[in-house]
Order: structure tokens, then sequence, then C-alpha cells
């Protein structure tokens, strides 16, 4: 069985309902309050804002074989909070060479111009080296990926178990 047919079939299981507790949906989301999840579908920036909610739409994309745009989403934000230059310089690098070159082994979808603009920054790397391509890369999963998401079986499970763990009990906020 070649890789493609590999990944046909993992596409296939991971997408049968039945098996999503299994794979991610697992007891660490099911502890999560129920407010939080349901606050994921006000915006994308509620579902980025929360750990669970990141790790959920990260469950989500690697059945779609696109978790590498949240990855590099999640690079870039960590890599803005680096403060030393050495570091900031070969954090950069790496970051490039995974996600960004033409051909990495993790590429993200972005356009020509976008990625030679990037490239060019690594020459100067400051803390806002990939924002252009960060910025591509988030609206793409707000547009594409975020809808998807919204309306996947994993996710409409935990709207479910929310509402029925009670919305009536409101938290203590």
């Amino acid at each position: 069985m070649g890789a493609k047919d590999l990944k046909t079939r993992l596409g296939i299981l991971l997408h049968k309902p039945e098996l999503g507790h299994r794979i991610g949906t697992s007891s660490k989301l099911q502890r999560d309050s129920s407010r939080e999840v349901l606050e994921w579908r006000e915006s994308f920036d509620q579902l980025l804002k929360s750990k669970s909610g990141v790790t959920a739409f990260h469950t989500f994309l690697k059945t779609e074989f696109s978790e590498e745009n949240l990855d590099f989403w999640l690079a870039c934000e960590d890599f803005k909070k680096t403060r030393s230059k050495t570091k900031l310089a070969s954090k950069a690098n790496r970051i490039f060479e995974e996600f960004v070159q033409s051909e990495a082994p993790r590429e993200v979808n972005i356009d020509h111009e976008t990625r030679e603009i990037t490239r060019k920054n690594l020459s100067g790397a400051t803390s806002a080296c990939f924002n252009e391509a960060q910025a591509k890369t988030r609206t793409l999963m707000e547009k594409d990926s975020y809808p998807r998401f919204l309306k996947s079986a994993s996710y409409q499970d935990m709207t479910k178990q929310a509402t029925s763990r009670g919305i009536s009990k409101r938290s203590h906020t």
C-alpha cells in the first residue's frame, strides 16, 4: 500500500464520527467549560485565544491534512516573543525552511509575492518578518478551515455536550 492509499484510508477513519472521541476529542476537551466551547463559534479569534480551542482545531485540521497552516501561525506567535537577536535569526530561518520556502516540508499556501517578501525580510530578521505571511495564512484558515470546523461532526458533538452539560448552570464570573 502506497503512502497516498494510507493517507486516504486514515482520512476515512478520522472522519468516522464513532471514532471521534478516540482521536482527539478526549477527556481534556470534555473538561472544558461549556461556555468556552460555545464561544469558539462566535469568532475565529475566540477559538485562537483558547488553548483547548486551538487543540480541537488542530485535531480537525489533521483530518484534512492541513495542520501546517495552524502550526505556522503558532510558530509565528512564538517567534514574536523571542527577544534574543541570535535566537531570532535562527528561529526565523527554521520557520522559513519548514513552512515558507518553495517545496518546504510543511509548506503553507501563500502567494509567490508574499513568499519573496518574507524571504527578503529574513536578511534583517525582526519579530515582524513573518507578519504578512502569517496574516495571509490566518485569513485562509478563517475563511476556509474555520467554517468547516464549525460544521464538523466533532465540533457539533462538543456543542451538544456543552449545551447538555448546562448552559443553565452559569459559571461564576
